[in-house]
């Protein structure tokens, strides 16, 4: 069946409902229409495991993999046709049938340095209380500034800003790519080169996976693909999905 001819039936989306998950959702709906006009396309908020444990960092509770188990259900289920992504929250492997079809381009892949009374990483005192919820991110600064008390900090974008503001932190490191993408770029203080912060594979692309066997919803999706920014994520091990 081609894809002119499929264009009655609805494409769904599965997301997360965090900000920065409902706007990279909201990307790819844009994105899908602009290139099908007549295509009807809803999105289906959930609620994943990685967003409800919160008080406990994600190395002891599954990983990032808990962001995704949910999304990919609902499409193994037939409630969604396709799941939107933060690359650097993907697993390498998926679930039997399902796959990564399609890598958007990337926003500036660098983590950020975010303080509001302090301008870089360096400039901070002795014992300044950091907040990131990643052990990649804890592991460098910790070799950087041993000095530095580094503090888990779980939630969506807005939470942990909030905590900072409240004084909890002296400061707190976020992807920029998340922030650029809410219009939060005034609250970057520093973008960290990655001889400061290596960052995650992926980071700053938005995936979407689907079912392997959906030849529709793949043809759908060709057009959204960045090849520059494919062949950077997928040159990590272990992906056995191209697009």
């Amino acid at each position: 069946m081609t894809v002119t001819s499929m264009l009655d039936k609805v494409l769904k989306i599965a997301t997360r409902q965090s900000p920065l998950a409902l706007w990279q959702a909201h990307y790819v709906k844009e994105r899908l229409e602009s290139c099908h006009p007549q295509l009807k396309v809803e999105l289906v908020p959930m609620v994943t495991r990685g967003d409800v444990l919160l008080d406990t960092p994600l190395a002891k509770v599954g990983g990032k993999g808990l962001f995704v188990k949910e999304l990919e259900l609902a499409i193994m289920e037939g409630r969604a046709d396709i799941a939107v992504h933060s690359m650097k929250d993907v697993p390498v492997e998926f679930p039997e049938g399902l796959g990564l079809v399609t890598i958007c381009e990337r926003e500036d892949p660098r983590d950020a340095f975010v303080s509001n009374h302090y301008a870089s990483i360096d400039a901070l005192p002795q014992g300044s209380i950091v907040g990131t919820s990643s052990l990649r991110r804890q592991c460098q600064l910790a070799a950087r500034r041993p000095d530095l008390q580094i503090r888990s900090l779980r939630g969506n974008v807005g939470t942990r800003l909030g905590k900072l503001d409240s004084g909890e932190y002296d400061a707190i490191i976020l992807a920029a790519a998340g922030l650029l993408r809410l219009g939060l770029e005034a609250r970057i203080r520093q973008p960290l080169s990655p001889e400061q912060s290596l960052p995650a594979v992926g980071q700053g692309a938005v995936g979407i996976e689907c079912r392997l066997d959906d030849e529709w919803t793949q043809a759908l999706l060709a057009p959204l693909n960045h090849t520059p920014t494919a062949i950077r994520v997928r040159g990590r091990a272990g992906d056995e999905h191209p697009p």
